[in-house]
């Protein structure tokens, strides 16, 4: 066995492509696109470059890839955190306990000539990306911009010296089994908030220069207590936002504003898993574009990516308007399940919250860390 660092497009290439083969026989794999993962994995094409550091490593056996991980090393995690973290992410082998030993030992390596004591993950890229290992809830496919592996990897990861660092749990809320009380209070909820000038609404598509700056400072804000945590630069905001506004619908990006301050945001987006698992090997072209495209209309869930109020204004009712303006928006549509993910193991408020709407907590991803 050899293991190489990734260099070449080639090579890019087949990093990429690794898991499809790997994955091929397992009907709840979604293919990650192509163009998507190639761009977040080159320097000059995502504004994480430009500030971190990425090392790409292959494992062969022979001629057969048997392996990959990526080594992170990220300045601005490190400056927030005042820690000397190394991260691996983008990880996928074979059950071969050597193979993953050795990856792991050429990232820990490489991180540790970076500086790095401590190496956690799976993470990749930041945890403003997809982040942790599933180790609960192996009988559904992932719904969007989550993430998905073999149920062996866990013992393979323990065997080579990680342990647990947390959990992030992901819920389900099958829209037969809800508890709509909260759209039941909304009008309630909404007409207290206004006596504080607090009014909830939806995002204005037509206007997003304008939105996403606030949406960004209030994201910075409103989460920055969480662990793991790293404010987004302008540049990687405007990035990622740029993405999601292709899948934007208004109905599920709720905002509620004080004058014209922002202090709390709520974003749902169409689980477009259900698309992507059909398209072959993350290539969008010559047919996959048309899935995607055709495929929207027929989107069946939502994921809420985010939820959350800025310190200050939280425990007012407003997080109970947001979830509330979220199932309302879904009524009279195909939507016919929401994953609220992922929170934290420890976050009992918001875990609560999803509770008490009948969301059942239906996958575990873990976070690993070793000592280096």
């Amino acid at each position: 066995m050899k293991v190489v660092n990734v260099s070449s497009k080639s090579q890019l290439k087949s990093f990429i492509d690794f898991p499809h083969d790997l994955y091929k026989n397992d009907k709840n794999y979604v293919p990650e696109l192509f163009i998507a993962q190639r761009d977040m994995l080159t320097p000059g094409k995502h504004p994480f470059h430009d500030h971190s550091f990425i090392q790409l490593f292959l494992a062969y056996e022979g001629e057969r890839i048997v392996g990959r991980i990526a080594a992170i090393y990220n300045t601005n995690h490190n400056a927030f955190t005042q820690a000397n973290d190394g991260f691996f992410g983008f990880f996928d082998a074979i059950d071969d306990q050597v193979v993953v030993d050795t990856l792991l030992s050429h990232s820990i390596a490489w991180l540790k000539e970076k500086g790095a004591n401590r190496l956690i993950g799976p993470i990749n890229l930041s945890t403003n990306d997809s982040c942790g290992l599933l180790v609960q809830g192996f009988d559904r496919p992932p719904v969007a911009m989550m993430p998905y592996n073999k149920s062996y990897y866990e013992k393979l990861l323990l065997a080579s010296g990680l342990k647990k660092f947390t959990d992030l749990l992901a819920y389900l809320v099958i829209r037969n089994n809800l508890n709509d009380r909260s759209v039941r209070l909304l009008g309630a909820l909404e007409n207290r908030l206004k006596r504080s000038d607090i009014k909830i609404r939806q995002i204005d598509k037509k206007n997003l220069k304008r939105e996403i700056p606030k949406i960004k400072a209030l994201y910075n804000s409103a989460w920055d207590k969480n662990l793991g945590f790293v404010p987004m630069t302008d540049e990687e905001f405007n990035f990622l936002a740029k993405d999601l506004s292709l899948i934007l619908d208004p109905k599920y990006c709720i905002i509620a504003e004080q004058g014209d301050k922002m202090v709390g945001f709520a974003l749902g987006i169409p689980d477009i898993n259900q698309i992507l698992i059909k398209i072959k090997r993350g290539r969008l072209f010559p047919t996959g574009i048309f899935k995607l495209l055709f495929g929207l209309k027929k989107v069946t869930g939502v994921r809420v990516l985010l939820l959350g109020v800025i310190d200050g204004y939280r425990k007012m009712g407003i997080e109970a308007c947001l979830y509330g303006t979220l199932i309302k928006n879904a009524e009279g549509t195909k939507v016919e399940y929401a994953e609220c993910s992922w929170m934290l193991e420890d976050n009992y408020l918001m875990n609560h919250a999803i509770e008490q709407i009948n969301g059942q907590q239906y996958k575990r991803y873990r976070l690993f860390e070793k000592v280096i």
